[in-house]
């Protein structure tokens, strides 16, 4: 049956009057669902009308929809191996891709797959870049225009993360799968690429770093390749994160006037294009993750413990 109300939690704070027409004063953060160990990777299915996210430590993928309410959608989600693998072993981030498929960043196998939401099982779209295993794929994105993944392959998902044995590659990348399922090293030089989002006309990589030391947003020109470009700095929270405001530059996704809405310290933050603070969503628990769902004007998050949803006066981009 049919919740008819939720719990609400959170503030908005409103840094530039401007963000009163993406979120209106009377906004409330409604709690759909809690008991989660670390919820991750919302992706809204069109077709079904539900939510997907995952339960990183239980190695589960979760299924909300506003009739029936929650239930297991998968598990195992990212790690099909025998024994313990570490305190993340399932699956991360979370879309569904162009031809209607489940792509999953698998800490455990260590891989990006894609499954039918129809019938049939998954298969690997990489796991290993010139014979190097991956770390532990975190969030991945699709290209509208050339239909190659990218993602990003921090250390989050390895049982002791930077210093364990397993790691094959030195490097925590941003790569790119192409359309012949060639995979290529895009981005080297960050110290822990997290969440990614493509501008709205697909000409900008923008990638969040979860670096409490840096910890910033990026944005990489796009060529007509699909390569990615030298990139520059777009927003700077690191004195947010010393100041005490708990949690990082995370999973972010973008709206129809190309304003990333992005987990960081405190809750969310809303970034213009230009890179300006226009407010943030403060939910005093680490907040992970974001998607756009129903028409596209409703904000699905995943909180710590909890997934949570605001419905805004704009909508995703591509909706």
């Amino acid at each position: 049956m049919a919740q008819k109300s939720y719990p609400t939690m959170g503030k908005i704070i409103y840094e530039d009057t401007s963000f009163e027409k993406l979120l209106p004063k009377d906004s409330k953060v409604e709690v759909l669902a809690s008991g989660f160990e670390w919820s991750e990777g919302p992706v809204w299915e069109k077709k079904g009308n539900f939510l997907l996210f995952s339960d990183v430590p239980k190695n589960k993928v979760y299924k909300w929809e506003e009739k029936t309410g929650l239930s297991v959608f998968l598990e195992p989600s990212g790690y099909t191996g025998l024994g313990y693998y570490s305190d993340e072993p399932g699956s991360n981030g979370l879309i569904i891709d162009s031809k209607g498929r489940l792509i999953s960043c698998e800490h455990g196998d260590r891989r990006i797959s894609a499954m039918p939401l129809t019938v049939g099982g998954k298969v690997t779209l990489a796991d290993n870049f010139e014979g190097k295993r991956f770390n532990s794929p975190n969030d991945v994105v699709e290209h509208a225009g050339n239909g190659s993944y990218y993602f990003t392959d921090p250390p989050y998902g390895l049982n002791k993360k930077q210093d364990d044995p397993s790691r094959e590659t030195p490097v925590f990348g941003v790569y790119r799968i192409a359309k012949d399922g060639k995979v290529s090293l895009q981005i080297d030089d960050l110290t822990r690429p997290n969440g990614l989002a493509f501008s709205p006309d697909g000409k900008t990589l923008y990638v969040a770093q979860s670096d409490p030391e840096k910890s910033i947003w990026m944005s990489y020109p796009v060529d007509a390749s699909g390569n990615i470009g030298k990139g520059k700095l777009l927003y700077d929270a690191t004195k947010m994160g010393k100041a005490g405001m708990a949690g990082l530059p995370d999973g972010l996704k973008i709206d129809r006037d190309g304003n990333l809405w992005s987990s960081g310290p405190a809750g969310m933050l809303i970034i213009s294009p230009a890179g300006k603070l226009l407010g943030r969503i403060e939910m005093n628990e680490l907040t992970s993750n974001c998607a756009w769902g129903n028409d596209g004007s409703t904000l699905y998050m995943t909180v710590d413990g909890y997934v949570c949803r605001i419905k805004t006066s704009t909508k995703g981009a591509g909706w």
